[in-house]
């Protein structure tokens, strides 16, 4: 995909040694926080350009924007099969580290689907976080990931992506509603589709229920896993909570 401009490709390491690969919105107007985005599953940075255009919205209400790859995913490095929620986490924890020592900041991250629940666990640990954002996110992990298959022989059949044991095992260390819950005083902001077929939004309830203040739980009517046809509707949710808390230091 061609880069649009104002859009600088970055890259930097995660703790394994891994190069991680991403694209930062920086334009002059925009002096304020960083927002840092985790795409989903098995998605990427671009996300299909929906979260480039995005980022460029955000750079006119000032704030940069940083997109990035998860190692195994897009052009980061690493394999898919083997990277781990703890992995994303701590992609996601030398992300941070890399704005801090750009110095960019306050930091609010966001993410759609597992991306979400990557935002909440690490942000459970990480205080220099001042707000994220979930889109879709699941919170019980192994209801979600039922389906997806242990065994490199089941890969082959349609529908099915392989992931290794370690990730299965990794998974069930993380008890999802009750990391949200650390993330106060700090703001959550929990989006999820009233038709959502891959993540039950109930998930988003369970978080909700879960967390300290200060919460909010938006349901956008009619939409989707993907929020098809919904994007200018959770941008509108989204960038007034982020302007309501981020703008405002």
């Amino acid at each position: 995909m061609q880069k649009k401009p104002n859009w600088q490709s970055i890259n930097f390491k995660n703790s394994s040694g891994l190069t991680l690969v991403g694209l930062l919105h920086n334009p002059e107007t925009a002096n304020g926080p960083i927002v840092i985005v985790c795409h989903g599953f098995i998605g990427s940075k671009e996300g299909g350009g929906m979260a480039l255009i995005m980022g460029e919205k955000l750079g006119q209400r000032g704030f940069n924007v940083l997109l990035f790859d998860f190692s195994g995913i897009g052009e980061s490095e690493g394999l898919f099969e083997h990277t781990t929620l703890s992995d994303q986490v701590d992609d996601l924890k030398c992300a941070v580290d890399w704005c801090m020592a750009a110095g960019l900041g306050p930091v609010f991250t966001t993410g759609r689907s597992f991306g979400g629940t990557t935002a909440i666990c690490h942000a459970a640990n990480d205080l220099r976080v001042e707000g994220v954002c979930t889109w879709a996110a699941p919170a019980r992990l192994k209801v979600l990931f039922n389906n997806y298959s242990e065994e490199p022989g089941n890969a082959e059949k349609e529908g099915i992506i392989y992931k290794s044991k370690t990730f299965f095992d990794d998974r069930d260390k993380y008890d999802v509603p009750t990391m949200a819950g650390s993330l106060s005083p700090r703001p959550l902001l929990i989006i999820h589709g009233e038709n959502d077929e891959v993540v039950d939004p109930t998930d988003a309830r369970l978080i909700y229920e879960s967390s300290g203040h200060p919460k909010k739980l938006v349901y956008i009517h009619g939409a989707d896993h993907r929020f098809l046809g919904h994007h200018q509707e959770v941008w509108d949710v989204f960038f007034t909570w982020l302007e309501n808390n981020g703008l405002k230091k």
